[in-house]
C-alpha cells in the first residue's frame, strides 16, 4: 500500500493488529449438503447481496467460522467484495471474516470498502487473482485513533447508505407497480372514465378472442406494415465516422428492457456524410426503434425535439403513421408480454439471434381507440418519469457517497466527534 501523510491523530494499523481475522477453509466435501442440515456455508462471494449473504449449502462438519456481526471478504476473485454476517457461517477459502478489535465495526466496514483497490492490487501480483493470508493479515488502513471520531464518520456513511436503500426500495415499488399496469392496461384497457375494465371473467361480454389473446372488444388487431409509413434497418461500416462530436449513433445500448424511452449511458457521435445513407437512417419525433440482432425486440421511441441522430445495422427504424396510432402505444405494447412473447416465437429457429424486415413488418399488435390509447400511454410514461426520477436520486446519493468516502476516509476533512 502506498505510503500517505497522515492526519492529526490518524494512525496505520495492519488488520491483524486491529482484528481478529479467520481465514476460510473448505470443509470436507462429503458434509456439504443443500438440506439445511447443519451451519450455512458460504464458499465465496457468489452468496453475497447488498449486505447480508443468502446461503444455498449448509455444512455439518464445519472448519472455518464467522460469528454475527463479522465483516466477510472475499479474498479471490473478485477480490475485495464484502458483507455482513448475518448469523454465524462456516467460510470457504475464498472468504476471510474480520473481527474489528480496536476499530469501530462499522467504521471498518466503511475503511475496508474504502481500500478495496489496494487489495486488488495484492491479489493482481499472485500467480491467480487472489489475496494470499499473509498479505491480507499485513494489509494496512488508516483511520483516527478517537474511536468517536470513527464512529462520527461511520454514522455520516450510514445515513447516505440509508437514502440510497430507501430510493432504491422506492424504484423496485415504482417498478414493481409498472408491471402490474403494464399487464392490466395492455390487455384491459380502460373504460370511458378513465378505470381498468372489468376483467374478462367479471365482464365476457367486454372482450373478444383474438390472435393476441383475449382483448377488449373494440380494440382493432393490426400488423406493424398497416401503419407504418417505412421500415429500414441502419447504416453499416459507419465506423470510419466516429467523432467525438456530431450527430448522435443509436445502437443497442442505447435502448433499454426498463422503458421506451433512450438510454445515454454511452454514447457515439458521427460526421455524417451528405449522401441517401444518412437520409434513410435518420430518426425523427415518434419513430419506433426495435433491436434486431443479438438481444431481440429492446423497444425505445424517439421523443418530441430529439437532436439529429442515426441507427446503426443493428435497429430497425420504423415511422409510425401517428394517425393510425399513437408511437408512444406501440413502443409500449411490443415492450410489454405479448410484443415478448412474439419476439421470442420468432426466435424459435434455434439460428442465430436476428430479424429481417419482413418479419418485424409482421408483428401484430393491439389498437385501442385514440382516446383510450393516449390515456394509457400518459399512464404509463407518468410511471417511467417516476421510476426515472428515483433512479436519478440514487445516482446523486451514490455521487455524494464517493466524495465524502474520498473526503472522511482519507482525513481531508474532519469530523468533530
Amino acid at each position: 500500500m502506498t505510503t500517505q501523510a497522515l492526519p492529526k491523530n490518524w494512525v496505520r494499523s495492519k488488520v491483524s493488529k486491529a482484528a481478529t481475522v479467520v481465514m476460510g477453509q473448505s470443509p470436507d466435501s462429503r458434509s456439504v449438503n443443500e438440506e439445511q442440515a447443519g451451519i450455512p456455508f458460504l464458499q465465496g462471494n457468489a452468496e453475497f447481496t447488498e449486505k447480508h449473504p443468502v446461503p444455498i449449502h449448509w455444512v455439518t462438519k464445519p472448519t472455518k467460522l464467522s460469528e454475527k456481526g463479522d465483516i466477510l471478504i472475499s479474498v479471490r476473485a473478485p477480490v475485495g467484495e464484502i458483507n455482513i454476517a448475518d448469523k454465524e457461517y462456516c467460510i470457504g477459502r475464498g472468504l476471510a471474516a474480520i473481527r474489528f478489535r480496536k476499530i469501530d465495526n462499522q467504521f471498518g466496514w466503511y475503511a475496508i470498502a474504502y481500500h478495496k483497490n489496494q487489495l486488488i492490487k495484492l491479489a493482481q501480483g499472485s500467480t491467480f487473482t487472489a489475496v494470499s493470508s499473509k498479505d491480507f493479515l499485513n494489509f494496512e488502513i488508516i483511520h483516527p485513533n478517537d474511536p468517536d471520531e470513527q464512529r462520527a464518520i461511520a454514522d455520516i456513511l450510514s445515513t447516505v447508505d440509508e437514502a440510497i436503500t430507501q430510493s432504491e426500495s422506492l424504484v423496485r415499488k415504482y417498478q414493481s407497480i409498472k408491471q402490474g399496469l403494464m399487464s392490466d392496461l395492455l390487455t384491459r384497457g380502460v373504460d370511458e372514465n378513465g378505470e381498468l375494465r372489468p376483467t374478462r371473467e367479471e365482464a365476457p361480454r367486454l372482450y373478444r378472442a383474438t390472435p393476441l389473446g383475449w382483448l377488449p372488444k373494440e380494440w382493432e388487431i393490426l400488423k406493424l406494415r398497416d401503419t407504418r409509413k417505412s421500415i429500414t434497418s441502419g447504416s453499416r461500416w459507419w465506423a470510419r465516422y466516429y467523432s467525438d462530436e456530431g450527430a448522435l449513433f443509436l445502437r443497442i445500448g442505447n435502448l433499454t428492457r426498463e422503458h421506451i424511452n433512450l438510454r445515454f449511458d454511452s454514447i457515439q457521435r458521427v460526421r455524417v456524410p451528405n449522401d441517401a445513407e444518412s437520409k434513410r437512417t435518420a430518426v425523427s419525433a415518434g419513430d419506433v426503434l426495435i433491436s434486431v440482432t443479438a438481444d431481440l425486440g429492446i423497444i425505445g421511441v424517439i421523443p418530441e425535439n430529439f437532436e439529429e441522430a442515426y441507427v446503426n445495422q443493428h435497429i430497425a427504424l420504423v415511422k409510425v403513421n401517428d394517425e393510425i396510432t399513437n408511437p408512444r402505444w406501440l413502443g409500449h405494447f411490443l415492450a410489454g408480454e405479448i410484443g415478448k412473447y412474439q419476439f421470442q416465437r420468432m426466435n424459435d429457429s434455434g439460428a442465430k439471434a436476428g430479424l429481417n424486415l419482413p418479419t418485424v413488418d409482421s408483428l401484430s399488435f393491439a389498437n385501442p381507440p385514440r382516446n383510450e390509447r393516449d390515456l394509457i400511454v400518459k399512464i404509463l410514461d407518468k410511471q417511467d418519469d417516476m421510476i426515472t426520477v428515483e433512479q436519478e436520486q440514487v445516482r446523486k446519493y451514490q455521487l455524494l457517497k464517493q466524495g465524502l468516502m474520498q473526503d472522511l476516509l482519507s482525513g481531508q476533512v474532519r469530523v468533530k466527534a
